[in-house]
């Protein structure tokens, strides 16, 4: 699958520091290694329904690290994933009248257009699930040939041969100090591991399976859903968890570097992969799970059913300009739960007209000063609050500057709100 087209980065003077990032697993701050080399994988959307303020403010978030990175002179290796069948698009095609793969097709092009208009880079590898399927046959069949999958035997009006992945016997595959098991990614305990299952996708109470948290791998055909060639498994088609994790291990190293997400995708969906990784290859998915928090519209949570959901192709249809949706989003940091408000936005609109304002004052010598604050901030877990706020003391500087404006310090300063916090001034 084709990924977007970004615009290009501008180079700066000098460069970012030692990156700081908080990992969830370890609940602190780690250096992240700076060996040249970094790979990041963020989770994609299922593509039935337009692109939400949450889906953006997590896209931004791990864009800001991928800038950060690049303006270190670190090679990036990114890759995301579509999850371009599974139940709540096949649900919503249904509902709709509207043929499944043009409702992914049409969702597909409006995510990716919302990325190139927010100035998200764009990911090396844009994967789809549907694509990977010749992949991901055969990393099932190994689970099953290792004892770590098994088979469901139909009933209540489901058919014979489900595979599911088991979690148990995944937890004693190896006694190695990096060997996965069942809590090591989301730190829960079993009672919150099954309430979270059950309202994101995970089916505990299914007939058959040996423990109530064991992920499906493999859906074998129903009719009037669609299916493709499964080899010894049977037709069927791939569940959620194992997709990311063939396409992670086929694309990235192992263990690539960062594993990102919204918060709400550390359990079960990072959980179950990184031990469908451990399961296939011996070793760790990724050295660090990084997760955006989530956004909320005026105190409530954001969700489809109650029809309150702020998107960004609505938004960019009204005449809002996409800058000023980007830097609404960076005024938070990005492991904060927040909401979205009209007071925030103005906000936003004033501040991206202040900074376009102080460009024209500009004063000499004053860019590289502003370049290492927002490096400080950005390298100490992506903060983009203080480096917005540097911005704006800068603004206010510029604005309050009696001599005329510096040609340089202008141009620098917009090439490095556009490099490290991806505002186009």
């Amino acid at each position: 699958m084709k990924s977007w087209i970004s615009r290009p980065v501008p180079d700066l003077p000098g460069q970012m520091p030692a990156i700081r990032l908080f990992d969830t697993v370890q609940g602190r701050e780690v250096e992240l290694q700076g060996d040249g080399d970094q790979s990041l994988y963020v989770c994609g959307i299922t593509p039935y329904d337009a692109t939400h303020m949450g889906h953006a403010a997590s896209y931004v978030a791990f864009d800001l690290l991928n800038r950060a990175w690049r303006d270190a002179g670190q090679r990036v290796a990114y890759v995301q994933n579509v999850t371009d069948v599974d139940d709540p698009l096949l649900e919503r095609a249904t509902a709709t009248g509207v043929d499944w793969q043009d409702l992914a097709a049409s969702q597909i092009e409006l995510f990716q257009t919302d990325m190139v208009a927010l100035n998200v880079l764009a990911p090396d590898h844009y994967v789809g699930a549907v694509e990977s399927v010749p992949l991901i046959v055969p990393a099932i069949e190994r689970l099953l040939s290792k004892g770590l999958a098994y088979r469901v035997p139909g009933g209540a009006g489901e058919p014979d041969g489900d595979v599911y992945y088991d979690v148990e016997a995944a937890g004693k595959q190896s006694s190695a100090a990096d060997a996965w098991t069942l809590g090591d990614i989301s730190g829960l305990v079993e009672t919150e591991m099954l309430e979270l299952f059950a309202e994101r996708g995970g089916d505990p109470g299914r007939a058959g399976k040996r423990q109530a948290l064991d992920p499906l791998l493999w859906r074998v055909a129903r009719k009037g859903e669609p299916s493709w060639p499964g080899g010894e498994l049977g037709d069927g088609r791939p569940g959620w968890h194992i997709e990311c994790t063939v396409i992670a291990q086929e694309y990235l190293p192992a263990p690539f570097t960062v594993q990102g997400g919204g918060s709400d995708l550390i359990f079960p969906h990072h959980e179950m992969g990184a031990g469908h990784a451990y399961s296939l290859a011996g070793v760790p998915l990724a050295h660090h799970y990084a997760h955006a928090g989530m956004v909320g519209l005026d105190g409530e949570k954001m969700s489809k059913s109650k029809g309150n959901l702020v998107l960004v192709s609505r938004l960019r249809a009204t005449g809002e300009e996409p800058a000023a949706i980007r830097l609404a989003i960076l005024a938070h940091h990005y492991r904060s739960d927040w909401s979205w408000t009209d007071a925030g936005f103005a906000e936003a609109k004033g501040r991206l007209s202040a900074w376009r304002s102080a460009l024209e004052a500009a004063p000499e010598g004053s860019a590289l000063g502003l370049i290492a604050e927002m490096r400080a901030a950005l390298a100490t877990d992506l903060d983009a609050p203080a480096a917005v706020e540097a911005v704006d003391r800068w603004a206010a500087g510029a604005a309050s500057a009696a001599a005329a404006g510096s040609q340089r310090d202008r141009a620098l300063v917009s090439d490095a709100v556009e490099a490290l916090l991806g505002v186009v001034l």
